[in-house]
């Protein structure tokens, strides 16, 4: 019997786990939310160095893009495209936070050239990145792009596993349109 590759990587990866003493479970793919569920409270610090938190956003909706690396090429794509829709965000009444591991001075730089109307948030400890499966161990170098659409009531609207930078933000709001329709 043949054994996949993506198997026998997974199997290698979840020894290495053992042998370093870390849980098996890291080995795996980090899971994403499911729509309908709960998103996890956080507290995150913005790139003006204030602290944020979930509960500051009751009754709001809000879109937590998470992106690999201020001022990269994909990064600066997504940024802008949602820069470019920020109106149309806010006439749905969804608030754009993007998350990334970068200082909040690096962001701090990333909102001010790329002239961002939105918070950028750090997750320096990685905690909330691992909690949403943004991050598959707490020692990643950089996050997953992924992104949760999350409602006024605090539930996932829609998880984004895959994000094409240049089509995420008409993609979001399409969904969000959609959502309240039902």
């Amino acid at each position: 019997m043949m054994i996949s590759v993506r198997s026998r990587l997974t199997t290698a990866l979840a020894v290495l786990c053992i042998l370093l003493g870390l849980p098996a479970a890291h080995a795996a793919e980090a899971a994403m939310i499911e729509a309908g569920q709960p998103f996890p409270a956080w507290t995150l610090t913005d790139h003006m160095g204030r602290t944020v938190k979930s509960s500051d956003l009751a009754g709001k909706a809000y879109l937590m893009w998470y992106y690999p690396a201020a001022m990269t090429s994909g990064c600066t794509a997504e940024g802008r495209a949602l820069r470019d829709e920020n109106e149309a965000y806010h006439a749905a009444g969804i608030e754009i936070l993007g998350v990334s591991f970068d200082k909040p001075e690096d962001n701090r730089r990333f909102v001010e050239t790329e002239s961002f109307p939105f918070r950028l948030l750090s997750d320096t400890d990685r905690k909330l990145a691992y909690a949403v499966g943004a991050a598959s161990v707490m020692r990643m170098g950089y996050p997953r792009r992924i992104s949760y659409l999350v409602g006024a009531d605090g539930k996932v609207v829609k998880a984004y596993d895959e994000v094409n930078p240049t089509e995420h933000a008409a993609e979001v709001l399409a969904d969000y349109a959609a959502a309240r329709r039902r």
